[in-house]
Formats: structure tokens, sequence, C-alpha cells
């Protein structure tokens, strides 16, 4: 078991201490007063001693001279000999050798009074020198012993204000060493708190109540210390968090503004694909965009590390909109972040898709208006003219007109079959019915019709994102491929005929070719009008457009025309 370590009390050992001074005080003064009662009454027995060493020859004097004092003298000198201080000298304060040399004189006078009342002057006058001596001796020993009471006064003095002083250095040093010093070290440590510093070094092993309080004091500074780390730590990460959620916000609400443009286009998608690369531990992304024909677009941001890439797929109402990419590093993205961003690709696709939509079917209900109007006005002029004329040619069989009116009405007849077959590849041009606005599936939905009129192999490779172009570029482009397509199929009479859709970063490149009987560029008919309807669809597209051909080499039709921005 362990054993509680016993503590030492501050105050305790100063109140010892004081204690201690106390009672070398209330000692030192008890002596030193019973050292002055004792000598109180030393100089006048001194004194009344030394008068018993006159007396005594003067008592010898009046023997010799049979003075008639003599009497007197004897009185006296036992009224010395037994005064108040000679009597006190039995106290057990008066050494013991004192006594005895007083109780040898009074048992000497004692026996010298006897021989003075019988008048024997001759022996009481040589006992006296003894008797004179003995005083002395007694005498002596007085004023010895009241030196030595002196002596001891001053030793008793000594000694007690040597013990007060050693006390009292003990006492200064020791609260300078267990009391000031660490309260010193307390001071300093309570202004290293109030700098918020709490790393202390508080080396007092005492086991007082500094001790303890310097012990409790290091545990409430490494109490506070990881208190204060811990709300450090805590209004840090609220921090990050806040900052990172004001980042996310910032991020989604940069890629809704994408949103608010009038037109999607690519730039837009590369917009928010940059604004989420922004965040912190994504380095790439990029965003597959799934067409309704099974093909994809794809707009890459940022480095590929050539790391593992995570994706998510991006969903509208159950339908596959694409797939969004992105590689990242420490520290790693927010999941939720990227998961909102997903949402709005999704719906910035969707919104592509309707918008386009929209935009396709206006125009094509724009064309067909002017395709009912021209049907309605100027077709129906020219089959009136027709009819007229073939009334007028009937009419002119019959009369045996001259041969310069034959020619003029043949003239009039061609040019008028030429504008009603213009009017009609025209009508029926307008009219094309394509009912998605996807590239891939409109012009799969136009050649369908088309190649059921040939025998030939028609050959479609489609590698064009249908986000690169608008509604009416996809139209003219369309047209263009429909014309060309259709004019292989009528006069090339080839066995394979191949449609070939490309898309660069900048560029549109567009091959229909086929392994027909060619013909002539060299040679212009004037009842073909396709050539410059696609030379002038071309024009709007601000592309170029080549033909090559040649007799029994095939055909093929070029087109290259640059994106239009985003």
């Amino acid at each position: 078991m362990n054993r509680k370590k016993k503590t030492h009390s501050l105050t305790a050992t100063i109140a010892r201490s004081l204690v201690l001074i106390l009672i070398i005080s209330i000692i030192t003064t008890a002596l030193a007063l019973m050292t002055l009662v004792s000598s109180q009454s030393d100089a006048e027995a001194i004194n009344i001693a030394g008068s018993l060493r006159m007396q005594s020859y003067r008592l010898a004097f009046d023997v010799e001279t049979e003075s008639p004092l003599l009497s007197a003298h004897i009185e006296q000198f036992e009224h010395s000999l037994y005064s108040a201080p000679m009597k006190g000298l039995s106290y057990w304060l008066i050494s013991s050798e004192i006594q005895q040399h007083y109780n040898h004189i009074v048992l000497r006078w004692e026996e010298l009074h006897p021989i003075l009342e019988r008048d024997n002057n001759t022996v009481f006058i040589q006992h006296v020198a003894p008797f004179v001596h003995r005083i002395n001796t007694f005498v002596a020993e007085l004023q010895k012993s009241s030196e030595l009471k002196l002596q001891r006064l001053a030793i008793i003095g000594a000694i007690g204000l040597s013990l007060i002083i050693l006390i009292v250095f003990f006492t200064i040093r020791y609260t300078r060493q267990q009391i000031v010093a660490p309260l010193n070290v307390l001071v300093d440590a309570c202004k290293q708190v109030k700098r918020k510093d709490f790393r202390l070094e508080l080396l007092n092993n005492s086991n007082n109540e500094l001790g303890i309080l310097a012990h409790t004091f290091s545990q409430m500074s490494s109490d506070l210390e990881q208190l204060y780390q811990g709300l450090e730590r805590s209004v840090s990460e609220k921090t990050h968090r806040l900052r990172h959620a004001n980042e996310s916000l910032q991020v989604l609400y940069n890629c809704s503004q994408q949103l608010s443009v009038s037109h999607l286009t690519r730039e837009q998608f590369t917009n928010m694909l940059e604004t989420m690369i922004a965040i912190d531990g994504l380095i790439g992304a990029k965003l597959i965009i799934t067409e309704q024909n099974s093909s994809t677009s794809e707009i890459q941001v940022g480095q590929q590390a050539g790391q593992h890439w995570q994706y998510n797929e991006l969903y509208i109402d159950g339908e596959l909109m694409g797939q969004l990419w992105w590689q990242y590093t420490l520290p790693c993205p927010d999941k939720a972040l990227i998961n909102n961003i997903s949402q709005i690709l999704a719906r910035a696709i969707y919104y592509n898709r309707a918008q386009k939509q929209a935009e396709y079917l206006l125009l094509m209900e724009e064309r067909a208006t002017i395709a009912r109007e021209l049907h309605d006005s100027l077709a129906q002029s020219l089959s009136y003219l027709k009819i007229q004329l073939a009334l007028l040619k009937r009419e002119l069989n019959q009369r045996a007109q001259n041969e310069n009116t034959h020619q003029a009405v043949y003239d009039i007849e061609e040019g008028l079959s030429n504008a009603y077959t213009q009017l009609r590849e025209l009508l029926s041009t307008f009219r094309l019915a394509i009912k998605d606005a996807n590239f891939g599936e409109a012009l799969n939905q136009m050649l369908e019709p088309l190649e059921e009129q040939t025998d030939a192999l028609l050959i479609i490779d489609n590698q064009i994102s249908s986000m690169a172009l608008d509604a009416h570029n996809q139209v003219h482009l369309l047209q263009i491929i429909r014309e060309a397509v259709l004019n292989a199929i009528k006069h090339a009479d080839a066995d394979e005929i191949t449609v070939n859709c490309q898309q660069t970063e900048r560029h549109i490149h567009v091959t229909i070719s086929d392994d027909g009987k060619g013909f002539d560029l060299n040679e212009s008919k004037r009842d073909h009008y396709g050539l410059s309807i696609m030379r002038e669809r071309a024009s709007r597209l601000q592309g170029e457009l080549r033909i090559q051909s040649g007799i029994d080499r095939g055909s093929a039709i070029s087109l290259l025309f640059p994106l239009q921005k985003g």
C-alpha cells in the first residue's frame, strides 16, 4: 500500500520558531531575574561581613583597654552577625560553601562570646586573628559568589541572545527559501500564465503548503493548457468548417451562376469544372456527357496525375446524363460538395438538352411554316402555270404553229419545270421532320429514309457532340449531309456511301464519300442546284466546302468549319 507523504507545515515551523524564541526569552529572563534576586543583598552582606572584621578588632581593643563600651560593641557585633542579609545566606539560591562559612563564623562566635563574658582576655585575643581570618575568607567567598552571579547573568544573557539570533536567522533563511522564493516563482508563473504560456516548470518538491500549492498550480496550468489547446482546436475546427462551408457555398454559387445564361455552351461547363478544381485537394476533373445515341462528349480541366479516378454518375429523373470524374490529393475534398456539384452539372446537361430541343423545335416549326407558305402560294402558282402551259401547248399543236413558236413554248416549259423542281426540293428540305435535337439521333433519323431509297451500304461514323452545335448550325449541317447523300444516291450509282463526322477542339470536319462513278468538276449542269445550296450553307457556318471527284473515281464532299466560342 502506498503511504501518504507527510506534509510539513510552514506555519507550524514558523510558529515553533516563535514559540522557541519566546521560551528562550522567558528562560533567559527568569534566570536573569533569579540571579538578580539572589544578588540583591550580596553587596549589603559583603559590607556587613567586612564590618564584622572591623568589629572583631574593636572588641579585641575593648578587651585590652577594658572599655566600658564592650557590651554595646558585643551587642552591635551580634546585631550585624544575625542581621537579615546575613540570615538570607541560608536560602537555597546561596551556595553551600558560603552557608558553611557563615555557619562556622556563627559557631565560632558562639564559642568566643562566653570567653568575653568570663573576661578571659588573653584567650579571646589569641582567637581574634583566626576568627578575623575566617571572616576574611567568608568575605572573599561572598565577593567571589557575587562575581560568579554577574558572570552567570552575562553568560545567560549572551546564550539567550545568541539562541534568539540563531533562531531569528534560521527563521529568516527558512522564510526566504521556503516562502519568499516559492512565492516569487508562483508570481512569475502567474505572469507566465497571463501571457498564455502554460508550460510551467515549478521545481518545488517540498511537502509544505507552498509545495502543495506549486504542485496544484502546475496541475492547474497543465489542465488550462489542455483546455486552452482544446478550445484552440475547437475554434480552429469551427473556423475551418466555416471557411470550408463558405468556400463550398461560393463554389456552388459560382456553378449555379453559370446556369443563369440564356444559352448553355461548352464554355459554361468548362467554367463549372474550373470552379470545382479550385476546391482544396482536387487536381483534375472531367465531364463525360452521354448522348442519346450512346456517343459521349468529354470536357477535361486541370492536370491528370495518373492516379485513380473517382466518379459520380449524373442522373435526372432516372435518366443518365453523364459522368463526373475527378482526381484528388490531400486534403481529401468534401464528398457532399462534389455530390452537389454533380447535381448542378446533371441539371445543366438536362437544361442544355431542353433548351436546345426548344430552339430546334422552334426552328423546325418556323421552317415548316415557310414550307406551308411556299406550298400555298408559289407552288400553287407554278402548278397553275404548268396546267395552263400544257393547255397552250396542246392548242398550238392543233394549229401547227411554226418551229420558233414551239421552241419558245419548250423553253418556257423547261424553265417552269426546273423552277417547280427546285421549289419541290426546297419544300422537302423545309419539311424535313427530325424529332430529336440530339445531332446523332437527328442524323440517324434523317438518313434512315434515304437508306431505303438505295441498295448502297450507308456507313455512318459520328464523333460530334450535340453540345458543339447550336440549333441553326445543326440544321445547316444536317441539310448539307442530306443533300450530299441524296446526290450520291441519285447520281453516283455507288455500292458504299460513307458519312464521317469528326470533332476537334476548334473545328468540325465532315466528309461524305462514295465509290460511285463520279463526275467531271468542270462540267456544270443547269438543273442541279444542290452544290450551290451546300456552298451557301457552308458559308453560313463560316466554313469551307471542298468537292473531290472524277470519272469512275467516286466523289468526296468535305466540310470544315470552326466551332463557335464555348
